[in-house]
């Protein structure tokens, strides 16, 4: 499968002093990832990650997102400029070893392939998607009144045919 955004390490390359990585989207991974993300633009992507060995055989990320995104306004469509940045830790799990079941708590739990490599761009790609803004607003922007009115509900209708006004 091609990636957007690909940059592979071998977690098993990482010696006990660990090291850093710096990831940088260039314009052309940042335009195909822009449209994997249904976004108008995505102009800036890039992280600096700590690497370190981490129990079990597994390898711990930890380092700050940053992200300009460009995203259409839900109620009028204008482009809506944003900037994300968000912290990020994971736990790259050693290959064969699958995510834990506790979702809420501690790192982030990414899979290493067969081979042993892991993919630091498609794990950055993710993160960002789970950071945009699902219901991006452009200043001033609102609902009409008619889409926030209860009557104009297409389930007023049916409340008047059951007899009632309960929901």
């Amino acid at each position: 499968m091609k990636r957007e955004f690909s940059h592979l390490i071998r977690p098993a390359v990482i010696g006990a002093e660990g090291r850093t990585e710096r990831l940088e989207a260039g314009p052309a991974e940042r335009e195909a990832l822009a449209a994997r993300l249904g976004i108008i633009g995505l102009d800036s992507l890039s992280a600096d990650l700590r690497l370190a060995p981490a129990p079990g055989g597994a390898l711990r990320a930890r380092g700050t997102m940053r992200a300009e995104v460009v995203q259409a306004c839900v109620v009028t469509l204008d482009p809506v400029p944003q900037r994300v940045e968000e912290e990020i830790d994971w736990r790259i799990l050693p290959p064969g070893e699958e995510p834990g079941e506790e979702l809420d708590e501690g790192p982030d739990e990414i899979e290493s392939e067969p081979d042993g490599t892991v993919d630091l761009g498609e794990a950055l790609a993710q993160s960002l998607a789970l950071a945009l803004d699902p219901y991006p607003r452009a200043p001033g922007a609102s609902l009409p009144e008619e889409a926030t009115d209860e009557s104009a509900s297409p389930f007023a209708a049916l409340r008047g045919l059951k007899g009632g006004n309960a929901p």
